[in-house]
């Protein structure tokens, strides 16, 4: 049985993955990720946006910029295959089906 706090990570990191897919470039700020988690009912500080895209750069699904102060992620093609249900990656959510 996963622990709470694990299905929100999970479910934090394939939003972060969907947003950026949505995004042209794929490409987003850290700032922006954070006003997009929040307004989909996920309170969650800039600091754990920056653990999250950090983790999600680990598995090879985002590319990390960082700047003064904020962040740049874009999506790699295996963090668009995860964000849409192609690949499994252990620690994101999958996507169901037709969502």
């Amino acid at each position: 049985m996963n622990r709470f706090p694990d299905i929100l990570a999970e479910d934090q990191r394939l939003a972060l993955l969907r947003f950026l897919a949505d995004v042209p470039g794929w490409a987003a700020n850290s700032s922006v990720l954070q006003t997009a988690l929040n307004a989909i009912g996920h309170a969650i500080s800039r600091d754990k946006v920056h653990t999250e895209l950090a983790w999600l750069a680990e598995q090879g699904l985002v590319k990390l910029e960082t700047l003064p102060g904020i962040q740049v992620a874009t999506l790699t093609e295996r963090g668009h295959d995860a964000s849409v249900g192609l690949s499994v990656v252990p620690g994101v959510k999958r996507p169901r089906p037709g969502a």
